[in-house]
């Protein structure tokens, strides 16, 4: 018996290519100077909070000795802001939802773990259309289930709802989908989702137990081209909405979230009873009290949408003058081009010689593509234009 389970000793082998390239980025920094160093590797907003952030936290340094200012508070959270969170859920959702269906959970990772805990059953099946966010395998294989990603091979990555369909067993617990996707920054249309819904309820009746669809919003803000945001909640009965303020508002290492049930889910009330279970025994207990009240204050404020889209406009002209093919992100703040080398970890390579730092798209399931995040400053993105072209140049492409 080793030091780790062999289930952990075989993830730190396979460990994320995300934070390695990351870690990479950080040595190179410190030899070359971070303005010459082109870092597309994690997803790490760079952008300040906004001013709203910086006056809630005032406001709850000032009231820091009051009796259990930072004290426990209900598992799933402060009652006050599981009210506001939901009437910001029926805005977006364009459905009402009481805050007795909202729970507050330690970031959009944080309340897929939980959610996952209370449903999942060793030897169950998550699906998610590929590509797909990295760690969704982990979240499942913790509770003894298994992900299996369902490749689309169409060019701008829509659902495949024929490769769905076909995937579909009794197995199936869950379907996760991620929109504005990461790592491609496809929006699924109402179409694509009514119909991935219309196969889920059929499949619900062939097996006869609930398929619960996950709908994954951390990037729902980032929305380029002003595209429509389908509501799962007024497609699915069995839909859960999980977001967080990690990239409005900048918060991604404060850890705020919150997992919400639609209100039209019979049996629904049992299921949130079972997240704000599964929030504790899980260790999160609740999500931080800071970040809690950052939100009630903070919620309706966020980063400039203006300066990510600047970003997208210079990294697509930074491609477009290399030869890069690329599908246009329509939101999230990634690139997901493909790659002209075969091996797309032959091509992260050539381009880490040149100091640009790019994530291989196997990782996501994707093999053949790379993963680009652009939120790093727009001069980062403009002066890597060389690098990428000398790249090209050297592959012959």
């Amino acid at each position: 018996m080793g030091i780790l389970s062999d289930e952990i000793a075989g993830y730190l082998g396979k460990s994320s290519m995300i934070r390695k390239m990351f870690e990479t980025g950080i040595e190179l920094k410190k030899k070359f100077g971070a303005d010459n160093v082109y870092d597309f590797s994690l997803g790490n907003p760079d952008l300040p909070p906004p001013e709203a952030v910086k006056s809630a936290l005032e406001s709850i340094a000032a009231s820091a000795d009051t009796c259990f200012a930072l004290g426990y508070m209900p598992n799933a959270g402060y009652p006050a802001l599981r009210e506001k969170q939901a009437a910001k859920i029926s805005a977006e959702q364009k459905v009402d939802i009481g805050g007795d269906r909202v729970v507050m959970t330690c970031g959009a990772a944080g309340g897929i773990n939980a959610f996952f805990r209370a449903v999942l059953t060793r030897g169950d099946v998550v699906l998610c259309p590929s590509p797909y966010f990295v760690e969704y395998g982990f979240y499942a294989g913790n509770y003894g289930a298994s992900l299996k990603p369902v490749a689309s091979s169409r060019t701008d990555f829509s659902l495949d709802l024929t490769a769905f369909e076909a995937a579909m067993t009794k197995e199936v617990r869950a379907v996760i989908v991620n929109s504005p996707n990461n790592p491609t920054g496809r929006i699924y249309t109402r179409a694509e989702l009514a119909g991935l819904a219309d196969l889920l309820a059929g499949a619900e009746r062939r097996f006869g137990h609930e398929i619960y669809l996950v709908s994954d919003e951390p990037y729902r803000f980032l929305n380029f081209d002003n595209l429509e945001l389908p509501s799962v909640f007024g497609l699915y009965e069995h839909s859960v909405v999980i977001g967080s303020y990690s990239k409005n508002l900048s918060l991604a290492g404060e850890r705020i979230g919150y997992v919400a049930v639609n209100p039209a889910m019979a049996g629904g009330d049992k299921l949130v009873a079972g997240v704000i279970m599964t929030n504790r025994i899980l260790g999160y207990v609740n999500a931080p009290a800071v970040a809690q009240k950052i939100v009630l204050t903070a919620m309706d404020s966020q980063v400039d949408l203006e300066v990510y889209r600047r970003r997208r406009a210079a990294m697509k002209k930074v491609l477009d003058a290399a030869g890069i093919k690329y599908f246009m992100p329509q939101g999230a703040f990634y690139f997901f081009p493909r790659s002209p080398l075969a091996d797309d970890a032959e091509f992260v390579a050539a381009l880490l010689k040149e100091r640009v730092l790019a994530v291989p798209g196997g990782g996501f399931g994707a093999s053949g593509f790379v993963r680009l995040a652009f939120c790093v400053d727009e001069k980062i993105i403009e002066n890597s234009g060389p690098s990428f072209m000398k790249v090209m140049e050297q592959i012959g492409r």
